[in-house]
């Protein structure tokens, strides 16, 4: 289980604002779960907590009752497009083999092959990454995560560039991640109809606004 108690979090500065403030949720194994917040929410923040790129300035992170830091549970993050080289010389299957270098070693690892048909990209995996569409950059992200192996899956703002149709596709591999019984937590401010597929929804805005079903957070987030 993750748990997340009472995090805050603002950037050093004496006038920087306070990014997170008193953020408390716990993720059980199995769940998919949707991060929504509009741009400057503080998801990004939340993320890099949790990846141990930033530590909270109060509060705690704690995985299954043992705090995070320094030990952290196995985790993979397919980041923000734009935070990634495309113009490096490197096929789809080269990237997606840079996430076996953090997968457990001894562990069998989900085969390349497997992760690329996932996603749909068996026949680009000779494809140099500069000659891939937006969406077609984006499934070759999560398929680098799914080879990790991660118990903790993370994915920041996954949907951009995407159709509706690999949206969908989208959503049934990671669905097939929580069934093997891992945590996937998804932020993004970019829904539609397909935070119905989602177990939860945490809204964020700076605090936790919410924390339900996705139907009672967009009933929420309709309200005038």
């Amino acid at each position: 289980m993750l748990q997340v108690q009472g995090v805050s979090y603002r950037y050093p500065g004496k006038a920087s604002p306070t990014v997170l403030a008193e953020v408390s949720f716990s993720l059980e194994p199995g769940s998919l779960t949707a991060l929504l917040g509009p741009n400057g929410a503080g998801k990004s923040t939340l993320l890099k907590l949790l990846l141990g790129q930033l530590s909270p300035s109060q509060g705690k992170l704690v995985w299954s009752g043992q705090a995070m830091a320094p030990r952290r549970p196995r985790l993979a993050l397919v980041p923000q497009r734009s935070a990634i080289q495309w113009q490096m010389p490197i096929t789809v299957w080269d990237l997606v083999a840079l996430g076996t270098l953090a997968a457990p070693a001894a562990e069998p690892l989900l085969d390349i092959p497997e992760a690329l048909q996932s996603m749909g990209l068996a026949s680009l995996a000779d494809t140099r990454l500069s000659q891939l569409s937006g969406g077609q950059q984006q499934r070759a992200l999560l398929a680098r995560a799914l080879v990790q192996k991660a118990d903790l899956l993370l994915l920041d703002e996954p949907f951009t560039y995407l159709d509706p149709p690999t949206r969908q596709q989208l959503l049934v591999v990671l669905r097939q991640q929580a069934a093997q019984g891992r945590i996937v937590l998804v932020s993004s401010h970019d829904w539609g109809d397909s935070l119905q597929g989602y177990d939860r929804a945490l809204l964020l805005d700076t605090t936790l606004r919410a924390d339900d079903r996705p139907d009672r957070v967009l009933e929420r987030l309709q309200r005038p």
